[in-house]
């Protein structure tokens, strides 16, 4: 089985509400869709989020990287069968940069062709991409028919600050993640009063990205420990990561890794500077798939824990992708993802993947990817398309 057309977009994709956090301010989100078809005629979709100001990614650069990537080169093989696809889509490299000495420029590029690959190939062979994990990552392979996202606050103004908390008590989540360190806003009195309307029962953890100096960030963490967190995500700039070690020494909650946490080399230097207790890994800015699959292995083999989480605007292909990783993979703490409804004017899909009540979630069961793409909404919201093999 050939790749035979292999095509990416600039998708642009508007959000149903304005999206808050210490680092951006986002009401749209460009991202990267990459579409290939098989010798057989299969069809297959794969999406990255760019951030800049994470794994250094525009979508501009994103585009051009893929276009000088010899990527005809590297798909002329084929794949006899889905364990061949599979290696295929893991070998898969772009072009190297000569500043990128944590190995990440160009992650959220690489993972929309990953994705297309696996999603032509599972189409293809009647694989879903639970598969994927059960071959490359056996050990931490358990299919769950279900499973519960978790609902985020971020920077509610007026009477829906008090309405957020209470729609996910009344709704039965079972952990919510509550975004700080936004400038203006009293991160203590704010984590009181969200603890309050959430009640003792609910999983509430926080989220500074990157807001505090190495030198606040004891006293911003302690300063909230008594309203029960159970994490404390991406406290200090990745340029101030070290420091965690020594913050980890003062601080009773897990501290977590995310804009520092994009790729092995970064998992390798948290482990060896003991940084933190989680990984947050995000498909887009792990590079894929199975990369994501290879940090879980890394972070189980150093008794590290690790959620699986989301990026802002991402569309049905990588609400999909992660509901796959979400429903193969054992032991992740916190589960991010699946907001479409909620979130994006165009999910792109016919189907319908938003989470139900309670953050619940049914497995997606069928090939490759499992759901049916729009292409009349795709084609709406492109920008841009280049093609890449033909």
């Amino acid at each position: 089985m050939q790749v035979v057309e292999l095509e990416a977009r600039h998708v642009r994709v508007a959000l149903r509400r304005k999206i808050t956090h210490a680092s951006h301010v986002r009401t749209e989100t460009d991202n990267i869709v990459v579409r290939c078809k098989l010798s057989d005629g299969s069809t297959g979709y794969g999406e990255g989020v760019p951030r800049d100001y994470v794994t250094g990614e525009t979508i501009d650069f994103s585009l051009e990287l893929l276009k000088r990537s010899q990527l005809p080169e590297q798909l002329k093989t084929g794949a006899a069968d889905f364990v061949q696809a599979v290696h295929l889509a893991e070998t898969i490299r772009l072009a190297p940069s000569a500043t990128d000495d944590r190995g990440i420029l160009g992650n959220a590029a690489r993972c929309a062709v990953e994705l297309a690959l696996l999603d032509a190939f599972g189409r293809a062979f009647g694989e879903p991409l639970t598969r994927v994990t059960q071959l490359v990552a056996p050990e931490l392979y358990e299919f769950q028919p279900e499973v519960w996202y978790s609902g985020v606050i971020g920077d509610p103004r007026g009477w829906k600050k008090r309405v957020y908390p209470l729609v996910y008590w009344l709704g039965g989540f079972k952990q919510v993640k509550l975004k700080v360190g936004i400038a203006g806003q009293d991160d203590v009195t704010r984590t009181k009063l969200v603890r309050r309307w959430l009640g003792r029962a609910i999983d509430l953890r926080i989220d500074a990205n990157e807001a505090w100096s190495a030198s606040e960030a004891v006293e911003r963490i302690r300063e909230l420990e008594p309203f029960g967190i159970t994490s404390v995500e991406q406290p200090v700039r990745h340029e101030e990561v070290a420091s965690l070690a020594a913050v980890r020494q003062q601080v009773k909650t897990p501290i977590m890794l995310d804009e520092s946490l994009c790729g092995l080399i970064d998992a390798e230097q948290a482990v060896q500077g003991g940084w933190c207790d989680l990984f947050n890994i995000r498909l887009s800015k792990c590079g894929g798939f199975i990369p994501s699959l290879r940090l879980a292995q890394f972070a189980t083999r150093h008794n590290l824990g690790y959620q699986l989480g989301c990026q802002v605007g991402e569309t049905a292909i990588l609400t999909a992708a992660g509901r796959h990783f979400a429903t193969s993979v054992t032991g992740i703490r916190y589960r991010e993802g699946s907001y479409d409804r909620h979130l994006v004017w165009e999910a792109l899909s016919v189907e319908d993947l938003t989470f139900g009540r309670g953050g619940r979630a049914p497995a997606i069961v069928g090939s490759g990817l499992g759901f049916t793409l729009d292409p009349a909404r795709l084609e709406w919201l492109t920008v841009r398309k280049e093609t890449l093999l033909e």
